[in-house]
């Protein structure tokens, strides 16, 4: 009845424009990550793991050849610019390879990226992510190539490891800069891919996922790009800036913002 007489008395302009209004993506402009985290929930939640564990077993017993955030694909769905990125690093390092892919959940990049990187001489893809991913991961995806830490500290006391990646986390993360600030210069590679950016500011969002892929939502940074690069810019020289996703751009609010990706060498490492 009350949807009858609104639509009566609301020029069609008027609804066609509400029609339009989008439920999921990025919304709001948030003084806290506090602030967002209490109207939303967590990306450590039970709900995501299962999803994200029963897509990634389906990967591995070769059911599917793809998952990316628990939606399965039937044709590999490649990041080109991070995996030319790894072959590049490969090729300057006698073609071994041996990283950390933080937040890379039960193997994601490491499934997606093998056929490309199985031939080189050392692989060694170590995944630091969530407790419960990690035990998990342990018991059922580890194997010779592929390893499971709780921190990227634990990570470095048993690997050589000099590469790190960073594909769509650090958005997630409350204090990125800190993290960022963090990494210092303990690898002579860092792979920034898949994070959304303003070109001068910051700002805390809502994301809402879809419930096809699970129903969710969580605080979200959309990054300062200049400001990623200042970061790095002390001890890394920027090798090469990327769109991301096919440079997909977003719109929270009356901003316009795009995912992009980055790749940082440690100055002096030649």
């Amino acid at each position: 009845m009350i949807k009858t007489i609104l639509k009566n008395i609301i020029p069609p302009i008027f609804l066609r424009i509400i029609k339009r209004k989008p439920r999921y993506g990025f919304f709001g402009d948030y003084s806290s990550w506090r602030e967002a985290l209490k109207l939303t929930g967590s990306y450590d939640s039970e709900k995501i793991f299962e999803k994200v564990k029963n897509a990634s077993l389906k990967v591995k017993h070769g059911e599917v050849v793809y998952e990316r955030d628990s939606v399965l694909f039937d044709k590999i769905q490649y990041s080109w610019p991070l995996l030319t990125s790894l072959l590049w690093i490969a090729s300057k390092q006698e073609n071994r390879l041996n990283l950390i892919d933080f937040g890379g959940a039960l193997g994601t990049s490491y499934y997606q990226n093998l056929n490309f990187l199985s031939h080189l001489r050392e692989l060694k893809w170590n995944i630091v992510e969530q407790k419960k991913f990690v035990d998990y991961g342990k018991e059922l995806f580890a194997g010779q190539n592929l390893n499971f830490y709780y921190s990227i500290k634990e990570c470095l006391k048993q690997e050589k490891t000099n590469v790190l990646i960073l594909s769509n986390v650090i958005q997630y993360l409350e204090f990125p800069y800190q993290f960022l600030e963090n990494i210092g210069d303990n690898f002579e590679y860092v792979i920034i891919d898949r994070t959304p950016v303003f070109q001068n500011h910051d700002q805390i969002v809502i994301q809402k996922i879809p419930p096809r892929i699970y129903e969710a939502s969580y605080p979200c940074w959309i990054l300062n790009d200049e400001k990623i690069k200042s970061f790095f810019s002390k001890s890394y020289e920027l090798i090469a800036d990327f769109d991301a996703d096919i440079g997909i751009a977003m719109k929270p609010g009356n901003s316009r913002a795009t995912y992009k990706g980055f790749l940082f060498k440690r100055r002096n490492n030649e």
